[in-house]
């Protein structure tokens, strides 16, 4: 082989990574960001506005009502996700019977797909034939307007995204206590100390990456949050779980304002960055 040829190897043998780096990441956020500066429908001509975009962003109550709608979602979800997984984990951690089998059933609702697993929530919590309503009245009490009532109804999604994503973090929280050093709860053994107090002193300050790794994916997940209130609520009732990338979709696919949604986009993704690296700092503080 030549001298030239191995020089060019290299480039070729990542050539196939570049095309479709280009072709679906730089491409469409560079296309994006373009997009702000302009209003257009898809199909009729790109007419330059300038920054008139982001101006109605400001002005734009609904735009406002999701980012509440989106803390609201991640005040609920991430510490019922982080308290959730870590319990489950410790247990699975101990020697109990079929270990195995319980592992991989906690992380069954994450492989499976998000539409089967919100249709499945849907016919739970609906609320003339929704299963928990059919056994509040069984028992005498009332139906509850888990989708239907504007207080509730993203806590209920809340929920139901626990659900769906607890399995990934239980794994994730599995290593972390597995690299735990046993001397460290030996030693507090020969103190007297309590399963709660080893817990809390020598568990939890030793997982805090793992932790923040899964505060960091759940904020992500927050911003992302699509299909469920897609499927379940369609963004109601009175838009309290119209979710960010649902906004989003909803400016660009239902209305066709395409650079109105991009401009909602490129603003979504850099709140979700100043957020994570508003976490990160906060971390390192308390290190």
């Amino acid at each position: 082989m030549s001298k030239r040829k191995k020089n060019l190897l290299p480039y070729i043998m990542v050539s196939p990574y570049l095309i479709f780096f280009m072709a679906f990441i730089a491409f469409p956020v560079i296309f994006s960001l373009i997009l702000t500066f302009f209003k257009w429908n898809i199909i009729g001509r790109m007419e330059w506005i300038g920054f008139g975009n982001w101006v109605h962003l400001l002005n734009d109550r609904l735009f406002w009502k999701t980012i509440l709608n989106t803390f609201k979602f991640l005040i609920i979800h991430i510490p019922l996700q982080i308290i959730v997984a870590l319990v489950l984990a410790e247990v699975l951690n101990q020697k109990i019977f079929m270990r195995g089998f319980f592992r991989a059933a906690f992380f069954m609702p994450f492989v499976i797909s998000g539409v089967v697993v919100t249709i499945l929530w849907q016919q739970l919590l609906g609320y003339e034939t929704g299963v928990l309503n059919r056994m509040l009245v069984a028992i005498g009490l009332g139906k509850v307007g888990w989708l239907i009532d504007p207080r509730i109804a993203m806590v209920s999604i809340a929920v139901m995204a626990t659900w769906k994503n607890v399995g990934l973090y239980v794994i994730l929280f599995l290593v972390g206590l597995q690299t735990v050093p046993k001397q460290y709860y030996e030693a507090a053994d020969l103190e007297g100390a309590s399963h709660w107090q080893k817990f809390i002193n020598i568990t939890v300050p030793m997982i805090n990456p793992t932790i923040f790794i899964v505060v960091v994916l759940s904020t992500i997940g927050g911003f992302s949050l699509f299909i469920e209130p897609y499927i379940l609520t369609g963004g109601g009732p009175l838009n309290s779980t119209l979710s960010a990338v649902l906004y989003i979709y909803k400016q660009a696919f239902e209305y066709y304002r395409m650079g109105y949604s991009a401009t909602l986009g490129v603003f979504f993704a850099i709140m979700v960055m100043l957020v994570v690296i508003l976490q990160q700092k906060f971390v390192e503080q308390d290190i």
